[in-house]
């Protein structure tokens, strides 16, 4: 079952839920956000990414950060810019980006089902980075970016979305980037007890994206089941802001690689080894049309690589990914990238850039780029039912979750 609890969410006041609404802290570097910050004193990059307010010498995970991040939130509350949920409400959460629409539930998830794993994970995280999330979110008092939760589409749940987005919606703007963001408040009893009964039913939620963020808040709950000696376990901190769509509709983009050298080998002596696995031949398009196929931007032009059958385990949830068979049977044997989390020679593209991306970075220098096809989700719930990680950087979710639209304090 998927035990899922309303909260008194923090939220912007109306008229500024456009401005203070950001995208997540990790999809752009602290210039980036700075400039953005810059031209908007709501942005609530001021709370997630707080480090952008000091100077450049003090590392992202300074006390002084979350400090600051602290503030940033109380005056954001202490100004009326955002208010307090006057009673414990669900949420639906919709967005559109071009003909793709997505309408997920905004819940407290249970961390308890996390470590049981019936909420189920795909990805390693990393101790530094969940570091940092810990302290961030011990120290705000609250979750203040959503994790991305996915299940397997139930027609009940649909109907009970559909019914509450039929309604008139407390939000509803469209984002610099052209997705438009639409949101609902469920605070009667009668959908909220009928919302809970029905997820009550699922038998598992995945995380999609937002491992380092669930992560860090189960080690919040530890703190705070620590410090509290009459802990009960139904505290919010034994919760987990979560925003949970059906799996169809996710929308998964290509995660694309760029490798900054040939490992000594000519572009005709490369592409000589790449036939061993691949079959390679002109590109018919720079993005691939089908699975297990790859476009290769090589010496100025696009190749299109098929993997050979019986050069991958088609049986395996894991090695049979795209990322995968890339990894496993050209990045690590031909280019020496044994291990792609910490090789600076590769680097990652998401697949909302573009394959016009990876020909400008192969301009500036970098070797050769590989378009992969995008992994599906039923892919991604394969591997967590396996109980195996993915390869890293295998999914690309958009449109990303805004932060600042919902904050859920670790208080009542």
């Amino acid at each position: 079952m998927a035990h899922l609890e309303p909260f008194r969410a923090w939220r912007p006041r109306r008229d500024l839920a456009a401005r203070i609404a950001a995208l997540p802290y990790d999809v752009m570097n602290v210039a980036e956000a700075r400039e953005i910050a810059r031209r908007n004193e709501f942005s609530f990059l001021r709370v997630e990414k707080s480090e952008i307010d000091l100077p450049d010498e003090v590392p992202a995970d300074d006390p002084s950060v979350f400090a600051r991040g602290a503030e940033n939130l109380k005056r954001l509350a202490d100004t009326g810019a955002m208010l307090r949920e006057p009673a414990p409400a669900f949420y639906v959460y919709q967005q559109r980006m071009g003909d793709h629409l997505q309408a997920g539930l905004v819940a407290g998830a249970s961390i308890d089902e996390y470590e049981a794993n019936t909420i189920k994970k795909h990805e390693f995280t990393r101790r530094d980075k969940e570091d940092e999330r810990t302290h961030h979110v011990q120290t705000l008092g609250a979750n203040t970016g959503p994790v991305f939760l996915t299940y397997p589409a139930r027609p009940e749940i649909n109907r009970r979305i559909d019914t509450i987005r039929a309604g008139r919606p407390e939000y509803d703007f469209t984002s610099d980037d052209g997705v438009g963001h639409t949101l609902w408040v469920v605070a009667e009893a009668s959908p909220v007890a009928a919302l809970r009964e029905a997820f009550a039913r699922v038998p598992a939620l995945y995380v999609a994206d937002g491992h380092h963020r669930s992560a860090a808040a189960t080690r919040v709950r530890e703190i705070r089941r620590a410090a509290n000696p009459n802990h009960r376990g139904d505290e919010p901190y034994n919760f987990f802001l979560a925003v949970i769509f059906p799996h169809d509709q996710m929308k998964i983009m290509a995660y694309n690689r760029l490798v900054r050298d040939l490992a000594g080998m000519t572009p005709a002596q490369f592409l000589a080894r790449i036939v061993e696995r691949f079959e390679v031949g002109p590109a018919p398009s720079a993005a691939p049309e089908v699975p297990r196929a790859y476009g290769m931007f090589l010496d100025g032009r696009w190749h299109r690589l098929l993997a050979r059958p019986g050069s991958f385990p088609a049986a395996d949830p894991v090695d049979s990914l795209d990322a995968a068979i890339l990894q496993n049977n050209l990045l690590r044997p031909l280019l020496g990238i044994a291990d792609p989390r910490t090789d600076k020679r590769i680097d990652f593209v998401g697949g909302i850039r573009g394959t016009a991306e990876l020909e400008r970075r192969c301009r500036e220098g970098w070797a050769v780029a590989f378009a992969l096809h995008p992994t599906s989700i039923e892919q991604l719930m394969s591997v967590a039912d396996a109980g195996k990680v993915m390869p890293p950087k295998s999914t690309w979710f958009e449109p990303k979750l805004r932060s600042g639209l919902i904050v859920r304090p670790l208080d009542d």
